[in-house]
């Protein structure tokens, strides 16, 4: 960035570098990982809170707007609290832990702890918004449905599973495609986890390294936009797979429903 007059054209340099550099594939591992474990539980919460805000409820705007409170707190304030909810001295977790007696963990130094700890930050801030996504598609589905499976006999739990989820199947996908897209943009979380030189570069050992950490490393503290440039498109690259893979799943799924 100190340079920027005596650019040169470098051809696929860029990309050949960030290929060859473990870090980014480190980057990678860490970006799926923690996006597997933010998004099942997420969805999976989200899905059972909307069934339940599904029901005549008492104040069920309020709770409808508890639900969306955390989705409306911007991500600093969100990464700032749980920074010091998971700090390793003095942190409320860890208290927690060693008030029951189950000691003290370094949440941030560890490879699978770190990752635990952002997505437990990703899980509280996107689930609510998710839960309404949800909502809003089981109020869609025709109350006709239900009241011919509860004529043959059909409990709650079976009408869940053979009338709202079939009916939610494109809704399903598409929050799996959206949450996908949102994990590959993971940045404030990992960030702010420690802060400072420790955030900006994922840790010690770039433990819970995302790949926009990694992308904003070598642009802005390393100075080197090229590879910088290279990172982003390789993040649409694989975003364009993944939107794939989840379009063939769902093709899948609906082929095989026929």
């Amino acid at each position: 960035m100190t340079g920027m007059n005596r650019m040169e054209w470098v051809g696929w340099d860029n990309f050949d570098k960030i290929l060859h550099d473990s870090e980014f594939w480190t980057a990678v591992t860490n970006t799926f990982l923690i996006g597997v474990m933010s998004t099942v539980p997420q969805l999976l919460v989200a899905l059972g809170l909307a069934h339940l805000l599904n029901y005549k409820l008492r104040a069920s705007t309020f709770w409808r707007t508890v639900i969306l409170t955390p989705y409306a707190t911007s991500v600093a304030s969100a990464a700032l609290v749980f920074a010091l909810v998971f700090r390793a001295d003095g942190g409320l977790l860890n208290w927690a832990l060693e008030f029951v007696g189950l000691g003290h963990t370094n949440w941030a130094n560890g490879h699978w702890t770190s990752k635990i700890a952002i997505s437990v930050i990703v899980i509280w801030r996107w689930t609510g918004y998710n839960t309404l996504i949800y909502l809003a598609a089981m109020q869609a589905v025709p109350a006709d449905l239900y009241e011919a499976a509860s004529l043959d006999g059909a409990s709650r739990w079976q009408q869940f599973r053979k009338v709202t989820i079939p009916s939610l199947r494109p809704t399903i996908l598409f929050t799996i495609v959206i949450s996908t897209i949102g994990s590959m943009q993971l940045f404030g979380e990992p960030l702010l986890l420690e802060g400072g030189t420790l955030g900006a570069t994922g840790g010690n050992e770039n433990q819970y390294e995302t790949l926009s950490v990694y992308l904003y490393n070598y642009g802005w503290n390393l100075g080197h936009l090229g590879p910088a440039a290279a990172v982003a498109w390789a993040m649409l690259a694989l975003l364009l797979i993944t939107a794939a893979v989840n379009w063939l799943i769902g093709r899948f799924v609906r082929t095989s429903a026929v």
